[in-house]
């Protein structure tokens, strides 16, 4: 069958397009499955040192261990969040579940780095799981409730990202770095099981496309539909930003005069978790057609808090301010991005996100390698300074791009 792109043609009938709206509870278990399932790509941040020491892996390599991993879930985004829109997203859902829970016994038996290495690939590559169910969450709320709803959701993954580093110190403090890994996959077993029963049975897909096809058009709603170009660009340079922020901040938070111990610090990020109210408001701002309003507010919001970040060397609590500030911008912006990209292609609801969330992968990445150069041979004020930039040229991209987002999309 031939690839078919137009709205009106690829979108399926009413009679088998039609599922069960989602429910606050259901959208309250998509939160915690993303939480659990991004929570998994992070656990190794604080344990790089212990994972040297066990596999013999040099200091100054052992960040493979990460890079491989966020590798993996960019593969994952490209070649298996789209399929959400090809087969019956409760068994890729679940699936994809229950094979994380493989990965992740994998990884806490690994007996050498041979074995390690692919199996945090392959953990990387299932957490998209999180990207299927913000898709899937998008595609069965109701127009009105859809900001909402996603809002709900991408708090889920705020947070499991933001506890994931305590939560991994702390189990490896307590029980070893092994113990990590094996509560995961026994807290992953338990929420695959949750997610059977509570999801519909029978969800037919929107389209049946090839899969090399399918995975072609994700470059083609690129090319056709600007809303997605436009909020995919904000996309990379928003978490650009945060992770200028959050890479290189242990080490001056370990440093003197603070001198914090990786708990301490892992407790510190959390002050991000109060971020994920962002979320949330914004998702009920872009229901009432506020998107662009809400984007601009959260830009801004990003851009002010480098002058709270810059003021570590003085103050803990104005850092800790600072990150509140971002991480509410950056869940700000986020949310409405999702919630306008969603409206402008219902019957492609994986492939947008898969689109979008590269580009996501692609600033994560800059910005990770950057701050650490930068840091280097700057210290914290080049960092400060370049997150700065870098927000301050995503308002500039909005504002130059704001009349191209259809009146109609919530602007």
């Amino acid at each position: 069958m031939q690839l078919n792109l137009d709205p009106a043609a690829a979108r399926p009938s009413n009679a088998h397009a039609t599922a069960p709206a989602i429910s606050s509870a259901m959208a309250l278990l998509f939160a915690i499955a993303c939480g659990l399932a991004v929570a998994n790509v992070y656990y190794a941040q604080p344990l790089l040192d212990t994972l040297a020491a066990t596999f013999g892996i040099r200091p100054a390599a052992v960040g493979i261990v990460i890079t491989i991993t966020q590798v993996g879930y960019g593969l994952g985004l490209l070649l298996v969040v789209p399929l959400g829109d090809l087969i019956d997203r409760r068994r890729l859902i679940v699936g994809q579940s229950l094979l994380s829970v493989v990965a992740l016994l994998c990884v806490a038996l690994a007996p050498s780095a041979a074995v390690l290495l692919p199996a945090m690939a392959a953990v990387g590559v299932l957490a998209v799981v999180t990207q299927v169910l913000v898709a899937y969450a998008a595609l069965t709320a109701p127009p009105g409730e859809r900001g909402r709803v996603v809002g709900v959701v991408t708090s889920g993954i705020i947070v499991g990202i933001l506890l994931a580093r305590a939560v991994s110190g702390t189990l490896s403090d307590l029980f070893g770095w092994r113990s990590v890994y094996l509560v995961s996959a026994a807290a992953t077993l338990v929420v695959a099981g949750l997610l059977w029963k509570a999801l519909p049975r029978h969800a037919p897909p929107s389209v049946r496309i090839p899969y090399v096809q399918l995975i072609r058009s994700v470059f083609t709603l690129f090319a056709e539909e600007p809303v997605l170009r436009i909020r995919a660009v904000l996309a990379m340079l928003i978490f650009m930003a945060i992770t200028m922020l959050l890479t290189p901040m242990v080490l001056p938070l370990t440093a003197a005069p603070f001198a914090l111990s990786h708990t301490q610090v892992g407790l510190f990020g959390l002050a991000g978790a109060a971020g994920a109210l962002g979320a949330a408001r914004a998702g009920r701002q872009a229901d009432r057609g506020r998107a662009q309003r809400t984007t601009c507010i959260g830009l801004v919001v990003m851009l002010l808090s480098w002058g709270l970040i810059a003021l570590l060397p003085w103050s803990l609590w104005a850092m800790a301010a600072g990150v509140v500030a971002i991480d509410f911008g950056l869940q700000s912006v986020h949310v409405a991005n999702q919630s306008l990209i969603y409206r402008v292609r219902p019957e492609a609801q994986s492939r947008l996100v898969a689109g979008y969330m590269v580009f996501y992968s692609i600033g994560s990445a800059t910005g990770s390698i950057v701050s650490t150069m930068l840091y280097a041979h700057g210290g914290w004020n080049s960092v400060c300074l370049a997150g700065a930039l870098t927000s301050g040229t995503a308002l500039a991209f909005w504002a130059a791009t704001r009349h191209l987002t259809p009146r109609d999309s919530g602007g």
